[in-house]
């Protein structure tokens, strides 16, 4: 599943593509997604990329090609290409696939959703993309609909949180001011942060004092659940 933007930024590059056979500039992309400056537009081919949606041709101006569309845009084109949907992001821009594998469940667990990783540290681009399940103890969560993410940064560290770790995320809209959540900015990237109301701005806070506090408009953040457990590996 990817985020509003980057779906809207893949269906435009493939109907421009199409009508074409030339994808649109940089600035064209800036223009029809109303984004503010080429830098978003650039987080957003790289998250296209490393998900395997779309690929860079080398040497030429103005080349990409698309690999494959969402099943809801383009089943035929998933299916015919054998394409994967368990990709989730390796290290500084690689990419690693992994066959889903259902996890081991008794009558005290839950089986979760592991949906690729979270920054605990400079914010990465959203993924929304299941890639593998988790068994977690029933009394580890809440009321409602949870999900895991994979920690990827040392932004956290002194709330306990490392990199490595699998947090456990009870989907939400709202969070009240000190909770540790998952915060989409800008529709383009994901982070776990402590989130502070400060009148009609928000702001992102770490828990290491490398890392300084963001702050944004309320328009700019959209919580996307809140931390309610933990998972460690030794």
């Amino acid at each position: 599943m990817l985020t509003k933007k980057q779906h809207e930024l893949l269906m435009f590059i493939n109907e421009r593509i199409k009508e074409g056979g030339v994808s649109p500039s940089f600035d064209e992309m800036k223009e029809a997604l109303d984004l503010r400056s080429k830098s978003g537009i650039h987080r957003l081919i790289t998250a296209l990329e490393e998900r395997g949606f779309i690929r860079r041709l080398a040497h030429r101006a103005r080349a990409l090609e698309i690999i494959k569309l969402p099943e809801s845009a383009s089943p035929s084109l998933a299916r015919n290409k054998g394409f994967s949907p368990s990709v989730i992001e390796g290290s500084r821009g690689k990419a690693l696939s992994r066959e889903l594998q259902p996890a081991s469940q008794s009558p005290d667990t839950m089986t979760l959703s592991v949906m690729g990783r979270i920054a605990a540290g400079t914010p990465i681009e959203a993924l929304q993309e299941e890639s593998h399940q988790v068994s977690v103890p029933i009394t580890m969560l809440g009321k409602g609909e949870h999900y895991a993410l994979e920690v990827k940064g040392d932004s956290m560290i002194d709330a306990g949180i490392l990199d490595g770790d699998t947090v456990l995320i009870q989907r939400c809209d709202d969070a009240a001011s000190g909770d540790i959540v998952v915060a989409l900015v800008d529709d383009l990237e994901a982070t776990l942060k402590r989130l502070r109301r400060k009148g009609d701005s928000i702001a992102l806070e770490a828990a290491n004092p490398a890392y300084e506090t963001r702050i944004f408009g309320p328009d700019r953040v959209k919580v996307q659940g809140k931390l309610v457990g933990l998972m460690r590996r030794y």
